[in-house]
């Protein structure tokens, strides 16, 4: 040790004399950005229990005493520390030391003592006088021929018990802010622990250990090395042999209160380790790992090192960050005083709209989605898959029964049985079926209308967000033009649907007509009669009593035919009244028993007059019963018989042939002319005419004041947006500085241009450990 003096502190400046400025310049300029900055830096954090020499370590790096000091917690804010080398006297420069704080501009701080009551200062500013901590920076340049160009963070040391009046969770605020520094992968860790504590439980290297657990960024730092127990030292300790780590650990000695009190210099201190290394036999051979002076240069080369292993990614984000704000203020826009000037830009602001909602509709559009439909495809989609799928669907005969085309068919032929089929009932059932078309071509250009809204909603550009009464007015146009667009729509549905109600064209090529119709219908009835031979019957029936039920359908249907289809619910004949009538022997009744009212007396009455059994007094009672006829009151409803004839069978199944044919003729219509008059009255009718309705409604000399009218928040983010660019532009080139900088540095540094210090090798352990981390060509 002997043979390294103390000035060898200022021995490896020439490593970090490019690089560490430029980083340090970095982190002025970003530290404008304040909390919304996510640009991470390289820096060394300092991290170690209350009272563990952080602040003597700090302190004999820079060669002045500047710290706060004390019994209990001194550093309360975090103090970012840049040690900046400057050219000594020799070399044409100056001896001189200051310091600068960036809350205090340009004011240079000669009197170092009075940088510690500006440091008490600034915090109990923000703090307080609790001992309270606040993770607020205080930032901190130190001019020194006598430093190495290295920067720091002095984090508040790890406390367990809360002393006085500071907050009771005061231990898990520390650990939170110091993790907020260290686990940042750019940030190395410092971790100081006192070499008369078990360092198995050193607060440090476990809260390192949690944001580095692999050890590629922590450097452990071993103070008070003097302080030991007698027969005790620490060589294992610096040799990783207990807690191993990449970067390894430096040994120093720190000065003690006393040393303090006595205003005892740093130099004297430096001085005295030296001797204290050099009287202790268990630390030869590790001079590379002993010394305040060591420490630094080794702070200074790892921290070069870890600033070139950083350098493509800082790039990167820096200029993902420029690129980004560059867009943000882009959509601010610029702001525009003269009348003529905001009449061009709102006339540009309404042409780029309607060029865009044009080719959103064309499918043109440069934000064209690969994930989902979107613009005319969505149009297309409704009119195919929704609107024309869903009349295909549709089977016209499902909500009427046979019934209900028997009644409608007997309803046609008013008094008198029909000979043919008529056309009316075809007719009224087509037109019933043709209105149920109505309401989905009304609700398709409705869907379509609302699609057109969120096109419009979505071709607002974002240079609108800084003029909200544009935007709104904007709105208020569209969206009344689309329900102008909307009313002829749907008034050309309903005249279209009326069109084809109002004329039942039986000539069109493609409608079956009534012959063909008629013989498909008996080819079907014959198919259904074969299929189904006997009648089923019906539950609760018994099979001997078949045949009197057959023989009862088949006069009742003869009997609805003669009297036009139409029975009485309770006028029909029963099946027990037919089987009477049937066994009586008096055929001619049988026909017409259904409509007279009688009793059993009233028959045995009529008995005894055939049979002349009874007297003239009993006759002529008979004679006089005989001679009123007694109808039943037809009730309010009535309804076709439960059965149908053959005839009727036929006749259904025509009607049925005939509607389900124009049906089809009159939905391919509908499926053709809806989507067209939509496309015609609303869509188109929309691109064609947009740019003149803003024209008209928008681009007025009174309003265009009051439209381009910006509120004070735009206007805030667009100054506060302008910032951030220009301090990303000045950052991108500052860092365009960096790399032939930083090449000739690691050339120079390869090539030995270090002054080589005397001292023993390094163990091969040590070598192969530091090879194996990348900074095996750094001799120190």
């Amino acid at each position: 040790m002997s043979d390294i003096p103390p000035s060898s502190t200022s021995a490896g400046a020439p490593l970090g004399s490019s690089v560490i400025p430029i980083v340090n310049k970095l982190q002025d300029i970003v530290v404008q950005l304040g909390s919304q900055s996510t640009i991470q830096l390289p820096q060394v954090a300092v991290v170690g229990n209350q009272s563990s020499g952080k602040s003597s370590v700090l302190e004999a790096l820079v060669g002045r005493d500047f710290l706060p000091r004390g019994n209990e917690i001194c550093t309360r804010r975090p103090l970012l520390l840049q040690l900046i080398q400057t050219k000594p006297r020799s070399d044409g420069g100056s001896d001189d030391e200051w310091g600068e704080f960036l809350h205090q501009g340009s004011k240079r701080f000669h009197d170092f003592s009075e940088i510690r009551r500006e440091i008490e200062a600034e915090t109990n500013r923000v703090v307080g006088d609790n001992k309270g901590v606040s993770d607020q920076q205080i930032r901190l340049k130190i001019f020194s021929p006598n430093v190495v160009d290295i920067t720091l963070v002095d984090l508040p040391g790890i406390t367990k018990v809360p002393v006085g009046d500071q907050p009771t969770d005061i231990e898990a605020r520390i650990r939170t802010m110091i993790l907020s520094y260290i686990k940042n992968p750019a940030c190395l860790i410092l971790a100081v622990t006192p070499a008369n504590s078990d360092l198995a439980n050193s607060d440090a290297l476990q809260i390192a250990g949690n944001a580095d657990p692999d050890g590629h960024r922590t450097i452990g730092v071993i103070t008070k090395l003097d302080i030991m127990d007698r027969g005790t030292d620490a060589r294992n300790h610096l040799l990783g042999k207990t807690i191993p780590l990449r970067l390894g650990y430096v040994g120093v000695v720190n000065r003690s209160q006393e040393d303090i009190l006595l205003n005892r210099s740093i130099k004297d201190a430096l001085i005295a380790e030296e001797k204290f290394f050099l009287s202790r036999p268990a630390y030869n051979g590790l001079t590379d790992r002993l010394g305040v002076p060591q420490l630094a240069k080794k702070l200074n080369q790892i921290l070069v090192q870890h600033i070139k292993a950083l350098l493509p990614n800082l790039k990167s984000r820096i200029s993902n960050a420029l690129c980004a704000t560059a867009k943000e203020y882009e959509s601010y826009g610029h702001i525009t005083e003269s009348r003529a000037g905001q009449g061009a830009l709102l006339l540009n602001f309404l042409t780029k709209y309607c060029e865009a909602y044009s080719s959103t509709l064309e499918g043109k559009s440069k934000e064209m989605s690969t994930s989902e439909l979107c613009g005319g495809a969505r149009i297309h989609y409704i009119f195919q898959s929704v609107f024309v799928k869903s009349l295909e669907e549709v089977d016209p005969c499902e909500d009427l029964t046979d019934d209900d085309i028997r009644t409608a068919i007997q309803n046609a032929t008013g008094p008198r049985s029909a000979l043919f089929v008529p056309d009316v009932p075809f007719e009224v059932l087509v037109r019933r079926q043709i209105t149920r078309l109505l309401d989905p071509s009304l609700q398709c250009a409705r869907f379509i209308f609302d699609e057109l809204i969120k096109i419009s909603h979505k071709c607002m550009m974002t240079e609108l967000q800084r003029f909200p009464v544009l935007q709104k007015r904007m709105d208020e146009v569209i969206l009344d033009f689309l329900r102008e667009g909307l009313e002829p729509s749907q008034t050309m549905i309903r005249d279209i649907l009326e069109m084809e109600m109002d004329y039942i064209n039986t000539s069109h090529p493609n409608f079956i007509g009534g012959t063909k119709a008629v013989e498909v219908a008996m080819q079907q009835v014959k198919s259904s009669r074969i299929s189904h031979p006997f009648a089923r019957p019906k539950d609760g029936v018994e099979p001997e009593k078949t045949s009197s039920s057959a023989s009862q359908i088949k006069s009742r249907s003869f009997l609805g035919r003669e009297a036009n289809g139409i029975v009485s619910d309770q006028g029909v004949l029963s099946a027990v009244d037919a089987e009477k009538s049937a066994t009586s022997g008096n055929t001619s009744w049988s026909g017409f028993s259904s409509i007279f009212r009688g009793s059993d007396s009233q028959a045995s009455a009529k008995n005894n007059l055939l049979n002349k059994q009874y007297n003239e007094a009993a006759q002529d009672d008979v004679y006089q019963n005989l001679s009123t006829i007694y109808l039943k009151e037809p009730p309010t409803i009535l309804r076709s018989s439960e059965t149908h004839s053959e005839q009727e069978a036929i006749e259904i199944q025509i009607t049925k042939l005939l509607l389900k044919s124009y049906y089809d003729i009159v939905r391919k219509n509908i499926e053709d002319l809806v989507p067209k008059a939509i496309m015609h009255f609303l869509v188109n009718y929309s691109k064609r005419e947009l740019h003149n309705v803003f024209i008209e409604k928008l681009y007025r000399e009174n309003m265009i004041e009051e439209l381009l009218k910006e509120p004070d928040e735009i206007a805030i983010k667009r100054k506060r947006t302008r910032e951030t660019l220009r301090i990303l532009q000045q950052a991108k080139r500052t860092l365009d500085e960096l790399p032939l900088e930083a090449e000739s540095v690691e050339r120079g540094y390869r090539m030995g241009s270090e002054p080589k210090q005397k001292h023993e090798e390094l163990p091969s352990t040590r070598r192969s450990r530091l090879d194996s981390n990348g900074y095996g060509q750094l001799q120190m």
